[in-house]
């Protein structure tokens, strides 16, 4: 039977965070672009919990709206709960953080992506990719095969997958094909991928029990609020005015311990029934009780699900562990006595490609124009998957306009140093976004990175023009503040200097130069933080440069490292099959000795005398 053919400039394969980013960043650009999903039902869904935004994930979203994204704004529209975490700490560490209406959330992104010029949405299962052998051996993407005798074809094709190549969830001794409850998997890519050069590998994942809220005691947990003033993700929103609804605190204690540990003969992830790595930071319940046997209690969230719902998710006891067992351990958990279960919890198994075979433009070093993002590059979480995705979905769209990549280095972006974390490292769990990754993380903080970023996306068209020009007005104001600052003296120094001191705050500044007041919250704080981690700030700028020029000394993809007599095997290897794109990237390889560098370096030189 003759196949059916759809031309578009880029297809991308599965509408999660990860997919609906990359569609819309690549339409941004201008790329013709088909967003396959097997049921439009789901575009968009949170697959586990209710929330976006936390520490480094917050400053993650608020890049992604930073460069044009849908996140940032998705969550402003649909939260309902507001919190900036770690308050306590330096403005380095400050992270937003949101409760969602999860169904609102997914609803308004898939209307958003329905109504976005240049994207198709269509309810397409994928089969195969498609791929021309070239002359020299190599190969390159055409388009996708889907189920239907159809062909989707396209010279760069972005896979999201999420949970779904060959994904098996457990319960118990239960086992059931699937990503996500409710939903099947996605078994020809695995095979497909595999057939083009591309390993795979297993990694798992969990998702706690859902809660009917009618029949919790709130009255027996703590209560947690939202902040008094929000704080939006998006730097296009003004205000957020829309109420908020709390979430509330309890934890387990012995009786719920003792249960599990009566219970782990029955759990998959101790009978051997699942051998893959899961997430060592965010570990399931039965793994807490085993790995931190002295504490007496865990303390776990409960976090209402959306406005029209009872459902409420509970955060902090992931389990696998078989249902009997999942309903007597509610028993014994303050509040939650009399609890009904709506959904169990379970372990997802599923495929993965090993990051380490991508570019840091995330193109797949085996096939030319096929981009991957998401769970399928062995991370975890929604703004982990969405940063891919914008990335991805831009590339995606520059590879077929035949521009340069964007690639954001780690001093100008979270999104620099997981991307960057991901192609050079590798992973060995599921990857997760921390703010101790970053090393110039007082340069990456969530409040400027529109100022580090909206310049970089319009430059390429990810960034409208009127988002731009809102930029170079908040950019004139504090240089304005700034030159006041300057232009004024206080106690014989001036303001800049004045506002350095750590016990000045901003009100005391508006004392004594009152034409400041005029200046507007926002404003402030950026010359408040600009003018005080001025020092700071200058240092890490020595090291960035330090770090520049060793970046400058590019790599030919082609470089013989078996060549370079002295170098070790060990490093041979992994720098033959990582192809690090210069000698910055090579330095940041895991098991690269500065002696291995230099013997490379010399190299180099040598080769391009």
């Amino acid at each position: 039977m003759q196949s059916i053919q759809y031309r578009f400039d880029v297809v991308v394969i599965g509408a999660g965070h990860a997919g609906t980013e990359a569609a819309a960043a690549a339409a941004r650009i201008g790329a013709k672009v088909a967003l396959l999903t097997t049921n439009l039902d789901t575009v968009g869904q949170m697959s586990c919990n209710p929330a976006i935004g936390g520490v480094a994930k917050g400053q993650l979203v608020r890049e992604i709206d930073a460069l044009g994204g849908l996140m940032g704004q998705a969550i402003d529209a649909t939260a309902i709960q507001f919190r900036l975490l770690n308050l306590r700490k330096g403005p380095a560490m400050h992270s937003p953080r949101a409760q969602a209406d999860k169904k609102a959330y997914q609803f308004l992104i898939k209307r958003v992506v329905e109504e976005y010029p240049n994207i198709e949405l269509r309810q397409e299962l994928a089969d195969d990719l498609l791929i021309e052998r070239l002359p020299d051996g190599g190969q390159r993407i055409v388009g996708v095969q889907v189920r239907g005798s159809a062909q989707y074809l396209a010279p760069s094709v972005v896979l999201t997958t999420g949970t779904f190549l060959q994904a098996i969830m457990h319960t118990g001794e239960a086992k059931t094909p699937g990503g996500r409850a409710g939903e099947g998997t996605s078994a020809g890519l695995s095979g497909s991928l595999e057939r083009l050069g591309l390993r795979l590998d297993r990694f798992k994942t969990g998702t706690p029990p859902r809660l009917n809220g009618k029949s919790i005691d709130y009255a027996a947990t703590e209560v947690q609020p939202g902040d008094d003033r929000p704080q939006p993700f998006s730097f296009l929103t003004d205000r957020l005015e829309q109420p908020q609804i709390p979430c509330h605190i309890t934890y387990t204690n012995n009786q719920v311990h003792d249960l599990i540990r009566a219970n782990l003969d029955r759990a998959p992830m101790y009978t051997g029934q699942i051998l893959s790595r899961g997430p060592r930071y965010c570990p399931s319940i039965e793994d807490k009780v085993v790995r931190f046997a002295e504490k007496p209690q865990h303390q776990l969230f409960l976090e209402p699900e959306g406005r029209a719902t009872q459902e409420v998710y509970v955060n902090g006891i992931s389990t696998s562990l078989p249902r009997d067992v999942q309903d007597q351990m509610m028993r014994y958990i303050p509040g939650l006595e009399h609890a009904q279960i709506m959904r169990y919890g379970y372990a997802v198994e599923y495929d993965y490609c090993p990051p380490d075979q991508l570019l840091p433009s995330l193109q797949t070093k085996a096939v030319t124009g096929l981009f991957l993002a998401g769970q399928i590059n062995g991370t975890t979480g929604y703004e982990e998957a969405a940063s891919q995705g914008l990335i991805a979905g831009a590339n995606a769209a520059l590879f077929v306009g035949g521009q340069e990549p964007l690639i954001l280095s780690r001093d100008c972006a979270y999104m620099g140093v997981l991307l960057d974390d991901l192609v050079t490292r590798g992973v060995d769990e599921p990857y997760r976004m921390f703010t101790s990754r970053a090393e110039y993380r007082l340069l990456l903080r969530h409040d400027n990175a529109d100022r580090r970023l909206t310049e970089v996306g319009y430059q390429i068209g990810l960034v409208p023009t009127a988002r731009y020009d809102r930029l170079k007005h908040k950019e004139a104001k504090i240089a304005e503040a700034i030159e006041l600052l300057e232009d004024n003296r206080i106690e014989q120094v001036s303001g800049t200097k004045y506002l350095c001191r750590s016990e000045v705050n901003w009100d005391e500044m508006c004392e004594r130069i009152p034409p400041l007041r005029k200046f507007e919250p926002e404003i402030a704080e950026q010359v408040q933080r600009d003018v005080k981690y001025s020092g700071y700030v200058a240092r890490q700028a020595v090291q960035i440069t330090r770090q520049r020029r060793h970046a400058q000394k590019r790599i030919p993809t082609t470089f013989d490292y078996e060549r370079i007599v002295g170098l070790r095997i060990e490093a041979k290897q992994k720098l033959s099959r990582i192809k690090p794109v210069n000698l910055d990237q090579a330095g940041r390889i895991s098991g690269i000795t500065p002696a291995d560098l230099a013997l490379v370096l010399v190299h180099l030189e040598s080769s391009t005398d």
